[in-house]
């Protein structure tokens, strides 16, 4: 007799099969929901296919969820992202980390410190791409105390040995000026690629080691199999631009094009700027011109560049060009323009340069900008105007440093006393460039007699050990950096020569009307003999001195200077290069000076 079947076996099966079909279907289509959201081309289809993933009702997956968040984070919408983020059950450390990273890319490093922030609260632990990623908002902030913290918990969580964590470290270290927290990173690596030795170098570059730097990348290249990517030249170029080491920036330029980078935007903003900063601004615009399509960034170096070389005309005409292939200009643009139009003393061009940001190219005005009109109005003796505007900003002891130092810079040339009394009052009581603020109020004083104020301001100094940076002076021969030092001939290389050679061109200066130490630049009681000696050894004559000696005829000397370069010698340095019949170019703190015949480039506007 034939059983009957079980009623429950018959259905029994059919389930398990449904079951298993239902499975894959939803396996396909969430793979298919993720290779959709990985293929977005724009925000319509991220938008859509986010329809598509609440549809089937796969909201809830953390792992799709993630690429959702993703595919928001690719196009900038990190309010998007992050309202995705707040209605997540279960955040993983993926979901916290592309947050993060979404902010970052967006400007908002702030944002994601308050992410990392929830984070450590949750269950969700981070990884080594976490930390990399907050570490990089610190740098982006220069926020070191909260940058120290995050660097314990990478001990804590043992991925202190990671090269991705340990190239971030360095770099946020280097952007908060803690150079050997940076070099104890680099030191502590038991493996180190391209990206950390590039890491290690900007630092160096960023805190103004220079030598530090090329002498890293020297030893870079001596390990076996090394090679230097875009980056890492373009940070060494920059540390000799620093440096005004021209020889070393050539060669470095040579290794450039041997890699194929010459056209890479970066490298030729670099390059440009080196140039420059070298004195050599028909090399800079060689390299500009090299550039198949160059953007707004070498465009703006050249701009710079260019003006800081006193040639505003050319560098407004790169500007007008630049607007002509409709290259929308940047912030910093503005600032090259509007210093190009402060150091050729283009006042009206420049004031309305100032008002067409907005109106015309969309960039607000800053601090910067408003320095540079300061600076523009100051130099052109309109101290008034200058003032009004310095008081009608409202800036923090860091931004108005700069924006007051300027004022105070010109209210000295000018001889007003009252102007300078009170931007050097901002700048002491705001403890911001305090040893320049003395000095320069010093020199004011004493422009106008007021010895018995030059002496109190002196003990002032003293009694609040604030000294005053010494004037430092070098040129480059063969590679190799010469550093002289105001008023020290016995310890300068080839002392004696250098001596003999200022007092030979001193009397022949006399005879063609030359009067040393006549200008205010001397802030103490003395007498005219003594100011004479004593203006004779600013650091930039003897370093001159020796360039002229040790450097053949036919060669341009190069003097690099670190403070600013004083009108006596400036008339000096006119009179020698018609007397020796020979062309050097100084580059002190604010500009360069290109000495040929009898001229300068500045034109005496400075």
């Amino acid at each position: 007799m034939v059983k009957p079947l079980n009623q429950n076996l018959i259905f029994r099966v059919p389930s398990t099969c449904i079951s298993r079909q239902n499975k894959l279907s939803h396996f396909h289509t969430k793979t298919q929901l993720i290779q959709r959201l990985q293929d977005c081309n724009g925000i319509t289809s991220v938008s859509f296919s986010h329809t598509n993933v609440l549809k089937s009702g796969f909201l809830n997956d953390t792992f799709t969820t993630n690429h959702l968040i993703n595919s928001y984070v690719r196009f900038r919408r990190t309010n998007d992202a992050s309202q995705l983020f707040e209605e997540m059950r279960e955040p993983n450390v993926i979901s916290f980390t592309s947050l993060m990273a979404g902010f970052i890319k967006v400007g908002r490093p702030k944002s994601a410190l308050l992410i990392f922030g929830q984070m450590l609260e949750s269950w969700a632990l981070p990884n080594a791409f976490t930390f990399a990623t907050v570490v990089n908002a610190c740098s982006m902030l220069a926020d070191l105390r909260t940058g120290q913290k995050i660097h314990s918990h990478v001990e804590t969580f043992g991925v202190q040995c990671n090269l991705v964590v340990c190239s971030s470290l360095i770099d946020m270290y280097g952007k908060c000026n803690n150079v050997d927290d940076a070099r104890r990173v680099f030191d502590g690596m038991d493996y180190r690629n391209v990206v950390s030795w590039t890491s290690m170098i900007t630092a160096y570059g960023q805190n103004a080691l220079g030598e530090y730097a090329l002498q890293l990348f020297r030893e870079f290249n001596g390990l076996p199999l090394s090679s230097p990517n875009h980056f890492m030249l373009a940070s060494v170029i920059n540390a000799c631009a620093s440096l005004g080491r021209l020889v070393s920036g050539k060669v470095t330029h040579a290794a450039v094009i041997r890699r194929g980078h010459e056209s890479n935007d970066v490298v030729a903003s670099a390059l440009i700027d080196m140039y420059a900063k070298c004195g050599c601004i028909g090399y800079s615009d060689k390299v500009f011109r090299r550039i198949p399509d160059p953007s707004v960034i070498p465009y703006t170096s050249m701009i710079v560049g260019a003006a800081k070389y006193g040639l505003g005309k050319f560098s407004l005409d790169i500007f007008k060009e630049m607007l002509d292939r409709r290259i929308k200009p940047n912030d910093v643009t503005f600032v090259g323009v509007l210093h190009a139009c402060s150091h050729s003393g283009l006042v009206d061009d420049g004031l309305e340069y100032l008002h067409s940001m907005h109106k015309k190219h969309g960039v607000v005005p800053d601090t910067k900008h408003y320095t540079c009109v300061v600076d523009m109005l100051g130099r052109t003796g309109r101290l008034d105007e200058a003032h009004q505007l310095a008081k009608s900003i409202q800036v923090e002891p860091d931004q108005g440093a700069l924006l007051w130092g300027t004022l105070l810079s010109a209210s000295r040339l000018y001889g007003r006393v009252d102007i300078a009394v009170e931007a050097s009052k901002w700048l002491i009581e705001s403890n911001q460039q305090v040893a320049a603020a003395y000095v320069t109020m010093s020199n004011t004083y004493a422009m106008a007699g007021k010895w018995e104020n030059v002496h109190s301001i002196r003990y002032e100094m003293k009694h609040n050990g604030v000294y005053k940076e010494p004037g430092c002076s070098w040129v480059e021969i063969r590679d190799s950096a010469y550093v002289f030092y105001a008023g020290d001939v016995s310890l300068c290389a080839r002392g004696s020569e250098v001596a003999s050679l200022l007092r030979e061109l001193e009397r022949r200066m006399k005879e063609r009307g030359y009067v040393g130490g006549s200008r205010g630049l001397v802030s103490i009681d003395v007498e005219e003999e003594a100011k004479e000696e004593i203006v004779g050894l600013h650091s930039e004559r003897l370093a001159l001195a020796f360039g002229l000696i040790s450097i053949p005829k036919g060669v341009t000397i190069r003097v690099m200077k670190n403070l600013r370069m004083c009108r006596d010698c400036h008339e000096a340095f006119k009179l020698i290069s018609e007397i020796v019949e020979r062309d050097f170019v100084v580059r002190d703190v604010n500009r360069f000076h290109h000495f040929e015949n009898g001229s300068c480039t500045c034109r005496d506007f400075w």
